[in-house]
């Protein structure tokens, strides 16, 4: 975790940073290279498959993260076919391009994760990271083809920030047209709810952004689906309170910061992960 001591001169990002100078709190870093930064993030997308992993979001070979590389963008990093997430580390990693060919790394490239990912890195060049994975509680919601309510705070971080796709819903990505489809629907929102599918997310700041909201977005379906379960009609948050929260606690920036503990965590007990 980059902690440093905050400087006074820095613009603040967010109401959670710290108004007292000399305090620890992590600090987005800034980079002296191409080659640092692409350091970086292969380290925090490798974190973010073993978040996934912690979460039991694995399942078969299913699921695919994905970050640009800075120094070529048209390029992205993900993480390799039939490795389990929590067995993916710096070194198999694999650098594609929109294509699907395998630049650079050692293993073969998922299917329905390039058709997904590179129809939407390739259509909204602002998009840094992507998440996708079929959870438990994702695919369920994801079978009533509905959005997410403001039912509490955390789900007020996805108001009027998510988008339900519901063309081609069940049906295997593995065809380019369909990877079209999703990155149609990822204009100005940072997660869908693709119909008998699952759960998506992209983000236009960072991997660390993108993983975070994906494991959020997961645990929102699962109290959704158990507040129906009780058959009794929950209180929505209001519309304007709801805003007011996506605003404070649902940014990109609060994802990030929210990733950090999870990133500190995960390089402290599985050190192999930067192997």
């Amino acid at each position: 975790m980059h902690a440093i001591k905050p400087k006074a001169t820095k613009e603040k990002l967010s109401i959670y940073q710290p108004d007292q100078e000399g305090l620890i709190f992590p600090e987005i870093p800034e980079f002296k290279s191409a080659a640092e930064e692409r350091d970086y993030r292969k380290r925090h997308l490798v974190a973010a498959c073993r978040a996934f992993a912690l979460e039991s979001f694995d399942y078969g070979f299913a699921g695919h993260l994905t970050i640009r590389d800075p120094e070529r963008p048209e390029l992205y990093w993900t993480n390799p076919m039939c490795v389990h997430f929590s067995q993916v580390k710096m070194s198999n990693l694999i650098l594609v391009d929109h294509d699907g060919m395998v630049v650079e790394g050692d293993h073969a490239l998922n299917r329905a994760g390039f058709v997904l990912h590179a129809a939407v890195h390739n259509e909204h060049p602002d998009i840094l990271a992507m998440c996708h994975a079929h959870t438990v509680y994702g695919t369920a919601w994801a079978a009533t083809g509905r959005p997410l309510e403001p039912i509490s705070q955390d789900a007020a971080a996805f108001f009027e920030n998510h988008t339900v796709i519901r063309e081609e819903g069940g049906k295997v990505a593995v065809e380019v047209s369909a990877g079209k489809k999703v990155a149609d629907a990822f204009k100005g929102v940072r997660a869908a709810i693709h119909q008998n599918h699952g759960l998506l997310t992209a983000s236009r700041h960072s991997i660390d952004d993108a993983a975070f909201w994906f494991i959020a977005l997961e645990r929102c379906c699962k109290q959704q689906l158990m507040v129906e379960a009780a058959g009794i009609k929950p209180i929505l948050v209001p519309e304007e309170k709801a805003r007011y929260s996506q605003q404070h606690v649902g940014s990109d920036y609060i994802g990030w910061l929210h990733f950090q503990t999870i990133y500190d965590h995960i390089a402290k007990t599985q050190p192999d992960m930067f192997d």
